[in-house]
């Protein structure tokens, strides 16, 4: 009985170690990869009547839209962000992110890292090719909504 147990044991053993290896960051290919990223403002509404306003401050920048309370008491709640807001590749892909002004005039982008800077418009569309030559982790900074719409790119090694 435990000489079978003991087989079992290491059948399920050597079962995920060999799971284990097959499950490796990065790809033995470099592959491309296109991702749309959403420049986007979620909002939300309350009636001083059912939720008082805010007194607290939000942090500085203009990621956070707050607006006082109208004449018929209604307040709202926004901030910006990208979305997806981690964007992960492995080494050595070719990663096209085609970023859409969905919300907001303009957002000034950087891509730390990666040298990539623009600046992106609601209704445009700006499209960034480049290799993933480093790994690691690379913010995507919109500088006008801070700290609010901040992205990460992340690159796995090989």
């Amino acid at each position: 009985m435990a000489r079978e147990i003991s087989r079992h044991v290491f059948g399920a053993g050597a079962l995920g170690i060999a799971a284990a290896l097959c499950v490796v960051p990065g790809s033995a290919q470099a592959e491309k990869r296109y991702i749309v990223v959403t420049a986007i403002e979620p909002k939300g509404t309350a009636s001083v009547e059912k939720e008082p306003f805010p007194s607290e401050q939000l942090p500085a920048g203009g990621g956070f839209q707050l607006k006082k309370p109208n004449d018929e008491g209604r307040w709202e709640m926004a901030v910006y962000v990208f979305d997806p807001r981690q964007i992960l590749v492995n080494q050595g892909d070719e990663v096209t992110l085609d970023f859409v002004g969905i919300n907001g005039a303009s957002h000034p982008i950087t891509i730390s890292g990666y040298d990539k800077s623009f600046e992106l418009k609601r209704g445009q569309s700006t499209r960034i090719t480049f290799t993933a030559d480093q790994s690691g982790t690379f913010p995507t900074i919109c500088s006008a909504h801070q700290p609010t719409m901040v992205a990460e790119l992340i690159v796995a090694p090989k």
